[in-house]
């Protein structure tokens, strides 16, 4: 007996199609919405756990085809949303009202360009459609607002029920708050651990943040006060650990990496910064300056995904100086293409581990 072209048999054709992260069924998940006929011509929703779905194209293609099997199928309009889920909450550490997923960017040392990665990562996601803010926690040199073209903003504090509540500087569709916006430019930040722990809180919970798909935080280099306060403060998503592929660099990161495991923070994955050196009058050519293959190998010794390798290139260094991130002023640079493959791969790793 033919098949009849209605929602069911739409619905029936496409059950057999996986989220390729979750290898579960898109209409289990109900990622297939809205389902509608009309004269041979389908139209139906596809709701994404990303709006930064590195796979989404993939999967668009899986449902065309299936549904070109039905017979009398003459054209396939899909349209496609996403909702990104929320993580999982923990019972000894408070979330933040509507923020779904809390990310720490770290590094083992200083140098390698972590504040790089954040801030590209988040202008990445926003870029995609997702609602992104930003936390400066390195205290002692908060970069971010320069790297975000935000250096001369100013933070508004304002009088809320709980007391006083911080608004956030805002560009590039990424909503930030840093320590450099409350203090002189060449003031010294010379704190001990309860005023940096203050100061953290403050920036999570003090902060007008309204509704965020993903709340990056740039942490402090090392294994200090403001990675134990976040990690311990807040139900997070997941730790991304940057490196060069110099030995001392991966030395230290390693150390990082389980300082988060120790804390019960899962960790998303390794990302190598400044993998080789691309000189700007002969693109075709690679310089392997910090050595090569680091990042790969801890990764596999570490049984950890390496994300993505982010080459060195002076458009990426004189964007962050300018403060235009690479992502906006050279998207299609090899170091704009590694920096969205990598935030497109972590706001995947975050919605698996949030649905699993």
């Amino acid at each position: 007996m033919a098949k009849v072209l209605d929602s069911s048999a739409v619905l029936e054709v496409l059950k057999p199609v996986q989220d390729p992260e979750l290898r579960k069924s898109l209409v289990e998940l109900n990622m297939i919405r809205n389902v509608e006929i009309d004269n041979g011509n389908v139209s139906f929703t596809l709701v994404l756990t990303t709006p930064a779905c590195p796979l989404r194209q993939f999967i668009v293609e899986e449902c065309e085809q299936a549904i070109k099997t039905l017979p009398g199928v003459e054209n396939i309009s899909v349209e496609v949303t996403a909702e990104t889920p929320q993580q999982k909450s923990l019972p000894d550490r408070t979330g933040i009202e509507g923020v779904k997923n809390i990310l720490a960017i770290s590094s083992g040392k200083g140098g390698v360009g972590k504040s790089t990665v954040a801030v590209n990562v988040a202008v990445a996601l926003a870029q995609a459609g997702a609602k992104v803010g930003l936390i400066d926690a390195d205290i002692y040199g908060p970069n971010a607002p320069t790297m975000l073209g935000l250096a001369d903003a100013k933070i508004v504090v304002q009088q809320g029920a709980q007391g006083e509540v911080l608004e956030p500087a805002f560009n590039y569709g990424v909503k930030l708050v840093s320590m450099g916006f409350l203090i002189d430019p060449d003031q010294p930040v010379i704190w001990r651990g309860p005023m940096l722990n203050g100061i953290i809180r403050q920036f999570l919970y003090q902060v007008r943040w309204g509704e965020l798909d993903y709340l990056i935080v740039d942490m402090p280099p090392g294994t200090g006060d403001a990675q134990l306060t976040m990690a311990q403060a807040v139900p997070m998503a997941g730790a991304v650990i940057v490196t060069t592929p110099q030995t001392v660099a991966l030395l230290d990161s390693r150390r990082g990496l389980r300082m988060f495991q120790q804390m019960q923070v899962p960790v998303l994955g390794i990302v190598e910064n400044m993998s080789y050196f691309i000189p700007p009058d002969a693109p075709d050519k690679q310089y392997d300056i910090f050595g090569s293959g680091g990042g790969e190998k801890t990764s596999k010794e570490l049984n950890l995904p390496l994300l993505g390798c982010i080459p060195l290139e002076m458009s990426l260094r004189q964007g962050g100086d300018r403060g235009i991130p690479i992502v906006v002023e050279s998207p299609d640079s090899a170091s704009a293409q590694a920096l969205k493959a990598i935030a497109q791969q972590i706001a995947a790793r975050v919605s698996v581990a949030a649905l699993a």
